[in-house]
């Protein structure tokens, strides 16, 4: 039996070469395909987060108008970014918690500060009913306010931003680098997306103003029960705005901690709510206001250990005219900015007593203990569990 030929041969292999170049070509076609595909949604979602960030241009032109008389930043690298809760009642979801009257006031205001080689965060909580000098500032409608001393919310109210991040600059010295303002959408959105916050309550809590009914013990709360939760007072602790911050910072404690401990920031499929829900409701400086922006914050700070994320108030006591308004309480006041000018290091103690007691403890403490690298203000870290 004779076999096939030299010329048979050939002819196969170069019919299986021609195959396979085609199946290599028809693979780098749908290989390439997939890929403009990703990329396309890709680019299609940055897009869309991009584009949910809404800058706060008129804040930024009213900042320039009075460049020469904000502070100067002393460390190079360091941060300081004002937070701001807004209480507007403007669109569908904010409207149910109450009647929308044009006006809107700084429900919560805290000053982070990052720290230049970023190995510490320092949230600085402002209450809104601190007696302060609030500059000249311009309405919405173009006219101006005039000075005066009243209560710190009245900043944002008058001026919005810009008036409350020129108070917060004359009360402190500090120079604010950016800005982010978010309303109780936002909050929620944000709450929801990480599948809800642990708490810890000692007591049940019942209130019907804040829709509100929780049991004691451990309990995770979604968006809208967080709510409630950082905003009550009467139906909380002892229906100080006191114990209410305190409430707020151990909660964003708790939301700092949640983010880290269930790889959010490297779940690329939990990171897109999350951000989607963070910057749905985010008016910020230009600066900050598209991804890359706040990319650049993120990355910085993402490697912060949770004990090195701290909480505290300004240290204040009761208003020598009006025991239901705040003055702040010095010289320890002035040294908790001055630590923050300089980058210096803070450190917290568990919270116990009000702030004219811890400062009163601050009073009476040996010189050279005062002066020591590392002034210890009442506050909380985020590595503490609230339940302990």
């Amino acid at each position: 039996m004779v076999g096939p030929g030299p010329g048979c041969s050939a002819l196969g292999v170069g019919l299986a070469r021609r195959r396979r170049r085609r199946w290599v070509r028809w693979g780098a076609g749908g290989v390439g395909g997939v890929v403009v595909v990703v990329v396309g949604v890709g680019w299609g979602l940055y897009l869309k987060l991009d584009g949910n960030i809404t800058a706060d241009e008129a804040a930024a032109a009213e900042l320039r108008r009075y460049e020469k008389e904000r502070p100067t930043s002393l460390v190079r690298g360091a941060q300081n970014i004002l937070l701001i809760g807004s209480d507007s009642r403007a669109g569908d979801e904010n409207r149910k918690y109450g009647r929308d009257t044009g006006t809107e006031r700084s429900d919560t205001t805290i000053l982070l500060h990052l720290a230049a080689k970023r190995d510490s965060a320092t949230a600085i909580s402002v209450p809104r009913d601190l007696m302060v000098n609030v500059p000249s500032c311009r309405r919405p409608d173009g006219t101006r306010t005039p000075p005066m001393f009243t209560m710190f919310n009245h900043a944002f109210q008058a001026g919005g931003s810009a008036c409350t991040i020129r108070t917060v600059e004359k009360l402190t010295d500090i120079r604010i680098d950016h800005h982010v303002v978010v309303d109780f959408h936002g909050f929620k959105e944000m709450v929801d997306a990480v599948d809800g916050v642990q708490v810890c309550l000692k007591e049940p809590v019942n209130d019907k103003a804040a829709e509100l009914r929780l049991p004691a013990g451990r309990v995770t709360l979604n968006g809208e029960q967080a709510l409630g939760y950082v905003r009550a007072r009467k139906s909380l602790g002892d229906g100080s705005d006191t114990d209410r911050m305190d409430r707020q910072q151990r909660f964003l404690g708790a939301l700092v901690n949640k983010v880290r401990s269930n790889g959010v920031l490297l779940n690329p499929a939990k990171l897109y709510p999350v951000l989607d829900a963070a910057t749905s409701s985010l008016t910020t400086d230009p600066g900050l206001a598209s991804l890359r922006g706040l990319y650049q914050l993120v990355r910085g700070v993402r490697d912060i250990p949770t004990e090195h994320v701290r909480f505290l108030t300004v240290p204040r006591e009761a208003y020598v005219y009006n025991a239901n308004r705040d003055q702040l309480v010095e010289p320890e006041a002035e040294r908790l900015f001055e630590r923050v000018r300089r980058d210096g290091p803070v450190e917290v103690a568990p919270r116990g007593g009000s702030g004219a007691e811890k400062a009163r403890e601050n009073r009476s403490r040996d010189p050279a203990e005062s002066a020591s690298p590392a002034p210890t203000f009442r506050g909380n870290t985020a590595a503490e569990d609230t339940c302990e």
